[in-house]
């Protein structure tokens, strides 16, 4: 057989004819698994020629041709091999090979043994893989990188297939030709809400888990309160919900930037930071040299790593639904983000930020109450500044203790913000209620009230152009005057100037920058049930229209089937400047709600217009000098002149006698609550009601309660 098979060399596979032979050992049993001594593996006796040939026919041996073609052993050969391994060739075999003698055993492989080489090469690859992870940075850069990409592009597509299959069921409602009925469009109303639900909590939890700037990403989707309340609601949490990073973590990134660790630079430094955001962390300290009490604030060690890879992953989402839906645009946001973020990230530019906002506040010492912590140094990704003892903004118990008037300080939060808007043209774009902190007015303080109000993290700054400014001052004006056909000309004007606004998208122009239902003008109907809508912002709030009423007419809006499409477009169509002023005015009305304030929500808008008037002013002086500059005194300038001080005396003195009004009757609505209190439950409660403490304060509702 071997002297056969050792003709056939040319076609027969070498390694397949040994394969054959082992197959064949083990199937013959172990005490007489001996080969023939010829073959040298076993030499007492031979295989019995049965089993290398069935072994051969069933594995079907191939033979290598020319061609690179294949085919089985032929029959021929088969019968040869058979006859060469007949007893009476064997001692002729034997007598041939004898001379080579035995080769060294070799025990046959069994399927465990091929598991356990598996097994054993699988560990051997994890053990190696695991090695690269925790010694060769850019693989475990690349490996949690593609982590966090899968995990995002995993939500981001469950969402997409929701809607799509949610559209696609909406479209089978109704006969077509016809209306739907009420019934058919309560369920599509239903089914939008649980969508929305669905789709912004399947986003909430990875933003949760991938953490960093992609927790960033949803606080700017929470803040944009012309989206759904489903998903602004739903991502509202992550205000909150940001994990420290530890302290060996900390010292070991200030020794990569700075040279010095934690205990070179500061002494009695808290490891339990006092506040945690997306980006940051802050802890208080004292430092080394001034031996003063400061707040350290360092960025998370591990964000500079992934920030780049994070942000390409963010915006491919972002593209990824803007081409399976192009009516849902949020390019706004990706822009936004990848302007502002590498921004945030430089410690320097905040630091910045903060002297050119303490320089534009300089000239109005003595008239607010704005304070700003004194910075140290600042570095990449560490800023050491002033300590500062107070509490949040809207903390009723602190405000009571202290003695400091609620309504005080929500109208000095709009005075301050309202002259970074309207008069300096750069603003902080992020004042939510941990950014903000009160405290009794300090010794060195020009507040011309008894309390001082800090303004925290300034790495979020906007210019504004004065093109942009102006023009919109002008339109809040006009939304301050009473609905006529002139005046709705008005606001159709400037809100083409503003926003690139047409008819059919003003109304949720208009309810964004107000938070309230749109006002009557000459195109809606003026009245709605036994309600009436307000002819100007002044109105709001004065029981013109029921919550009920309300609720009602933000229903019928719903049911408009281009209102989420319509949504997108207006995010898509006005300047991401406004966006951004849009964010900052529901921001004001947040904070203003959560001082439970006695006032009225018209009182905000009352400031604003008097600041809106101020920059008009301001603008029509300039524009008088570049023309005087130009032209020289002339009967047209001096027109406009008188007209534009007339207009400006107009504003400022109506707004102010309005202004005195609503305090009067703020100071009445606390007096009556006091002796509310007084009657119910002695001095005690009396106090406590008249703080607000026993106030029920409401969330704050999105405009037209969008879902």
């Amino acid at each position: 057989m071997i002297s056969l098979l050792s003709a056939n060399s040319s076609n027969l596979s070498q390694r397949a004819f040994q394969r054959a032979i082992r197959r064949a050992v083990s199937k013959i049993p172990n005490d007489q698994r001996q080969l023939h001594v010829g073959v040298g593996r076993y030499p007492s006796s031979s295989i019995p020629s049965r089993h290398i040939i069935n072994t051969l026919s069933t594995a079907r041996v191939c033979l290598p041709r020319r061609s690179n073609t294949t085919v089985p052993i032929s029959q021929q050969t088969h019968s040869r091999i058979k006859a060469s391994t007949s007893p009476s060739h064997i001692p002729a075999i034997q007598q041939r090979y004898a001379s080579t003698g035995p080769l060294p055993s070799r025990p046959p492989r069994f399927k465990s043994d091929r598991r356990i080489r598996r097994l054993r090469n699988l560990l051997f690859a994890l053990t190696l893989l695991s090695i690269l992870y925790y010694t060769y940075s850019p693989f475990r850069h690349t490996v949690m990188a593609a982590v966090r990409c899968a995990r995002l592009m995993q939500a981001v597509l469950l969402d997409v297939w929701d809607y799509k299959q949610v559209f696609a069921a909406e479209e089978k409602l109704g006969a077509p030709g016809r209306d739907l009925t009420d019934e058919e469009k309560q369920i599509r109303r239903k089914a939008r809400k649980d969508c929305h639900t669905r789709s912004a909590t399947r986003l909430l939890e990875a933003l949760k888990k991938n953490s960093g700037i992609y927790v960033k990403l949803g606080q700017h989707v929470a803040a944009v309160q012309v989206l759904p309340k489903e998903w602004t609601q739903t991502m509202t949490p992550l205000q909150d919900q940001c994990f420290p990073t530890p302290t060996e973590d900390i010292d070991k990134m200030l020794k990569e930037d700075l040279g010095l660790g934690i205990n070179d630079l500061f002494q009695d430094f808290q490891p339990n930071p006092i506040g945690v955001a997306s980006l940051a962390q802050v802890h208080r300290a004292i430092d080394k040299k001034t031996g003063e009490s400061v707040a350290v604030k360092v960025q998370h060690a591990d964000l500079k790593e992934f920030a780049k890879v994070d942000m390409v992953t963010v915006n491919f989402a972002i593209h990824f639904v803007k081409y399976v839906f192009p009516d849902f645009e949020f390019s706004w946001l990706g822009e936004e983000m990848n302007h502002m973020l590498p921004l945030e990230m430089d410690f320097t530019n905040e630091a910045l930020n903060s002297k050119r906002c303490r320089d534009e506040f300089k000239h109005l010492k003595g008239k607010t109450s704005l304070y700003l912590p004194k910075v140290l140094w600042a570095e990449k990704r560490c800023m050491v500044m002033e300590f500062i003892e107070g509490a949040r903004v809207d903390d009723l118990v602190y405000l009571k203790n202290n003695g400091i008037d609620r309504n005080q300080v929500s109208q000095e939060l709009s005075r301050i913000f309202s002259q970074m808007v309207y008069i300096n043209g750069n603003f902080h774009a992020d004042p939510h209620h941990g950014n903000l902190l009160i405290r009794p007015k300090a010794k060195t303080s020009s507040s011309p009230f008894n309390f001082d109000v800090c303004l925290l993290d300034h790495g979020q700054y906007f210019d504004i152009p004065d093109d942009l400014r102006v023009n919109y001052a002008h339109f809040w004006l006009s939304l301050i005057k009473k609905s006529s056909k002139k005046t709705t000309e008005e606001r159709r004007y400037y809100a083409k100037l503003v926003g690139n606004i047409d008819e059919d998208m003003y109304p949720f122009l208009e309810s964004a920058i107000t938070g309230q239902i749109n006002m009557a003008d000459e195109t809606n109907d003026p009245t709605y049930g036994s309600g009436s809508r307000p002819t100007s912002l002044l109105e709001l709030g004065t029981g013109s229209m029921s919550d009920d009423q309300v609720g009602k007419l933000r229903a019928a809006m719903m049911e408009r089937d281009d209102l989420i499409v319509s949504i997108f477009e207006l995010l898509r169509t006005v300047p991401k400047r406004l966006l951004m002023i849009l964010k900052l005015s529901d921001l004001q009305r947040s904070l203003d709600q959560s001082l439970a304030t006695t006032h009225g929500q018209n009182r905000v808008f009352v400031i604003v217009a008097r600041y809106c008037a101020k920059a008009v002013w301001q603008d029509d002086i300039k524009s008088i000098r570049q023309s005087l500059s130009n032209t020289g005194l002339s009967f047209s300038i001096l027109r406009r002149f008188i007209s534009s001080l007339w207009d400006y005396t107009y504003w400022n003195t109506t707004l102010g006698i309005v202004e005195y009004g609503m305090d009067i009757r703020a100071r009445w609505v606390k007096i009556t609550l006091w002796m509310h209190g007084l009657g119910k439950g002695g001095l005690k409660e009396a106090e406590e009601e008249a703080a607000g403490l026993r106030t029920k304060r409401d969330t704050v509702k999105s405009p037209l309660g969008l879902s």
